[in-house]
């Protein structure tokens, strides 16, 4: 006899979380020999997979601790709400996606509510970064964590976390459409000088990175320029700081040309010769794409002050991948003209440090790529042992 559908509640609390979801719904519906019913809170692309979200998530996609506390009342009745309807739905499962101030909460007073329903977590805090004590915490409410980088489980296991399979970042999934992007369409659309080398610019995607960043990084293409002669500048944006950037431009020592568009962006990678990037996600791109890169950063004096609370050995992400601090990163004071364009300037040449990134960005795919499998696919499986290892509990318990 085959058994009941199942029922998964699942939440996420931004745009990123709905696109893992979407993908996970899909893979979870592939891999299940029995229907599944979805509910809780989720975007358009969840919507598109078969999830009727509570509320809209725009009602809870917000970012920054002063962004949380102007709505924070707004906040916590849709913490109540979801709650609530994750009760009612009397789930199989419980899957929270990122977002820890908000989907942690829903997942503790689930947890108090429904004990032996599982809960598992997509997408690791940085415990590994910071305030360590975090993995410990979330041992009573989550059993299984679905990790991104590869590192993530060897640091819960050390840090006392909760169970972590590492499934693989949704960047990997991007890897075969990277390659068959048509860069030489992007070259001519532009009309980059063949003889010219490109660098590709990434300030950010935030107001607060753009407004920081523009300024050292506008500089340092006027030196660089000084030293190497002229050179074909790329910066893909964001339409939601595009303003800031072309403000920015003004005091620039030429015009670079502005791309959009996820197709633009990874053809401007495929292009490069190196990168000035912000620290972030997009490290890990370039890494993948195989771009050489220097990386950039500068935060709030507040924040800057507590630089002794990280317990990394770098902020870049690809560093942490591989292992090695081979991609230089310069932060708060170090991010100046000279250090940025030395840097850079040994990137555009053949010389032992662009060698060195280029070694490394060589293991890079090695240590992230899965074996026969998507990071999805991958992430739908563990949902499913981890369901399958619940119901045996029960049964075990009922008997």
């Amino acid at each position: 006899m085959k058994p009941r559908t199942r029922r998964i509640f699942i939440v996420a609390g931004e745009h990123s979380g709905d696109l893992l979801g979407s993908k996970l719904m899909a893979a979870l519906n592939e891999k299940s020999d029995t229907p599944i019913v979805f509910s809780g809170v989720g975007g358009d692309t969840m919507e598109a997979e078969g999830l009727q979200s509570i509320f809209p998530l725009a009602d809870v996609a917000v970012m920054g601790p002063l962004a949380i506390l102007s709505r924070l009342p707004k906040l916590v009745r849709r913490v109540y709400q979801t709650v609530d309807a994750g009760l009612k739905s009397d789930p199989d499962c419980v899957v929270i996606i990122d977002s820890p101030e908000f989907t942690h909460p829903i997942a503790k007073r689930i947890r108090k509510k429904l004990p032996l329903v599982p809960i598992v977590d997509y997408v690791s805090p940085s415990v590994w970064a910071w305030r360590p004590g975090r993995a410990r915490k979330m041992r009573p409410y989550v059993d299984h964590l679905l990790a991104l980088l590869p590192f993530e489980p060897a640091a819960h296991e050390r840090l006392g976390g909760p169970p972590c399979t590492y499934v693989g970042h949704p960047m990997i999934e991007k890897l075969d459409w990277i390659k068959s992007l048509d860069k030489d369409e992007l070259a001519t659309r532009l009309g980059l000088r063949p003889e010219m080398p490109v660098l590709v610019v990434l300030p950010g995607s935030r107001p607060t990175e753009v407004r920081r960043l523009m300024q050292p990084f506008g500089e340092t293409i006027a030196t660089l320029k000084e030293r190497i002669g002229e050179l074909e500048v790329i910066i893909p944006v964001v339409d939601s700081v595009r303003p800031l950037i072309d403000d920015s431009l003004r005091d620039w020592p030429l015009m670079p040309h502005i791309v959009s568009g996820e197709s633009d962006k990874f053809k401007a990678f495929r292009l490069a010769n190196a990168a000035l990037a912000a620290s972030g996600t997009v490290t890990l791109e370039l890494g993948l794409t195989g771009v050489p890169m220097v990386v950039a950063y500068k935060v709030d004096r507040v924040a800057a002050s507590l630089r002794f609370l990280l317990n990394v050995p770098s902020v870049v992400l690809a560093n942490l991948v591989i292992g090695e601090n081979v991609f230089p990163e310069f932060l708060q004071e170090d991010c100046t003209s000279d250090k940025l364009t030395a840097a850079l300037e040994a990137l555009l040449s053949d010389s032992p440090e662009r060698q060195r990134q280029l070694a490394g960005l060589a293991t890079i795919a090695n240590k992230m790529v899965l074996e026969g499998t998507t990071p999805s696919e991958q992430a739908a499986s563990t949902v499913m042992a981890v369901i399958e290892q619940s119901i045996r509990k029960k049964l075990a318990v009922s008997q």
